[in-house]
């Protein structure tokens, strides 16, 4: 470690910054955001100085350094274009034991200036003592996508019930062990989710138990996990996989997602596949209640959104009726990831203003569907689960007044780095899969919308 990472709190204290353009602006931000009486000298002050000391938020000189400026500073920034003002500005603090930052000068300076991710009272600094900016603010930026928006809540929540815990708990590593409970367990979701009544109730009830007994209640998530890309997960899905104790997932959850899971979480495969469906649907809402009432923290992991074609539904309703707390956590639907990954809408003005997803699984007799409605021209038709019954498809809506010229996409392993789209025209559809030999997962896009994407699928891919 070349420098020690330290929080000064500057409130009330005095803070120089020497300099007046973009760079010092940003500086300033930063010290009047920590609370500090912030001076500011320089020879040309861009217009958002003059506001500020107009407003009375800080005061401004407007000429060159001169030493006398340290004699009631705590620290001082330079940020200035002129090498020699900012190396006076550098000797005069190092002469004072006062400690000085200059921009991008990392030899001149007694500390940097990290790259920050300020969530209120939560605030994250990442570091390269100077030798990368850019990485830091790169690796800032990263931070920001997984750290929670609520996560400010946590903190306050944990302040409030600082001395009750306390009080509960004499010694330290029970206090410990008590933080880590309610830091990686139902009661932060439950804050993070913005629901901070359930948390106080959980709280309470945590607190009231003996030091060593017992497990938190097992809960689940119903989680969508997008249509097979991981960069298309949600950041509360990824942060529910870090935290789960068992993953109960589908077999469309593609291994990138699966590999965003706790290390030591237990995996369950509950797929079901074409003819084989050696875990029924009753099955998977048994296994659930039974993790749960077991203590686990489980997420259910399906492709796409679980309320689309996700049977998420079936499992919400069973877990209520067991008395099994649950969330849902919507997903990407493959529709949506599928056909934007392929360069083509779904609705636009004069070609299509609606669009309707429907199941391709056929029933006793065949497909139960709608027929006249979905044949109606000017709409996009979204197909799940239709390879199988392709012919059937086609010869429905090209029966019921669909123009047999309709193009027709079929996305297979959509979003995933073995995607393949085949274009074709509804006449064409099931000898279109059987050309290609397109298995399962795969969507069946049906509408004049298809066509608008065939120019822009290859710059699509290639982003």
């Amino acid at each position: 470690m070349k420098a020690l990472p330290v929080m000064l709190h500057l409130a009330d204290a005095r803070a120089l910054l020497v300099g007046g353009g973009g760079p010092a602006v940003a500086k300033a931000r930063l010290l009047l955001a920590a609370g500090a009486e912030v001076t500011v000298v320089a020879d040309a002050p861009v217009a958002e100085f003059y506001d500020w000391a107009y407003e009375g938020v800080l005061t401004l000189h407007r000429r060159g350094f001169e030493p006398d400026d340290l004699a009631p500073a705590t620290l001082v920034i330079a940020a200035t274009d002129d090498e020699g003002e900012n190396l006076r500005v550098s000797a005069a603090a190092h002469g004072r034991n006062i400690p000085v930052n200059v921009v991008d000068e990392p030899g001149l300076s007694s500390f940097t200036l990290p790259a920050i991710v300020d969530r209120d009272s939560v605030v994250v600094a990442i570091s390269t003592s100077g030798a990368a900016p850019a990485l830091a603010r790169w690796i800032r930026a990263r931070v920001e996508r997984v750290l929670p928006a609520r996560v400010h809540d946590l903190a306050r929540f944990a302040e409030r019930h600082r001395g009750d815990v306390r009080t509960a708990f004499a010694d330290s590593p029970a206090r410990r062990r008590f933080w880590d409970r309610v830091f990686d367990g139902p009661i932060a979701e439950a804050v993070l989710n913005g629901d901070e009544a359930l948390a106080e109730r959980l709280f309470l009830g945590a607190l009231n138990q003996p030091a060593a007994t017992g497990r938190d209640a097992g809960h689940v998530a119903i989680v969508g996990a997008g249509p097979g890309d991981a960069d298309l997960l949600t950041l509360r899905a990824h942060r529910l996989l870090q935290a789960a104790d068992v993953v109960v997932h589908d077999r469309l959850v593609g291994p990138r997602v699966l590999d965003l899971a706790r290390r030591d979480a237990r995996r369950i495969d509950v797929g079901k596949r074409s003819g084989a469906h050696p875990w029924p649907q009753s099955a998977i809402n048994d296994l659930l209640v039974e993790l749960a009432r077991g203590g686990a923290r489980v997420v259910r992991l399906k492709g796409g959104d679980p309320f689309v074609f996700g049977r998420g539904g079936e499992e919400l309703d069973h877990l209520a009726r067991h008395g099994i707390r649950a969330v849902i956590v919507p997903g990407i639907t493959a529709a949506m990831g599928c056909v934007a990954r392929a360069g083509f809408p779904l609705t636009q003005r004069d070609v299509a203003t609606t669009v309707t997803f429907v199941s391709g699984r056929a029933k006793a007799g065949g497909l139960d569907l709608d027929w006249p409605a979905l044949a109606k021209r000017r709409q996009t038709l979204v197909v799940y689960m239709g390879v199988a019954t392709a012919a059937e498809l086609s010869a429905g809506l090209i029966g019921h007044g669909r123009d047999p010229a309709t193009p027709v996409a079929v996305i297979e392993n959509g979003t995933r780095p073995d995607e393949r789209v085949c274009h074709g025209r509804l006449a064409e559809l099931p000898g279109l899969i059987a050309a290609n030999a397109v298995t399962p997962p795969a969507l069946i896009v049906i509408g004049e919308v298809v066509r608008l994407g065939a120019a822009t699928a290859l710059a699509v891919a290639a982003e």
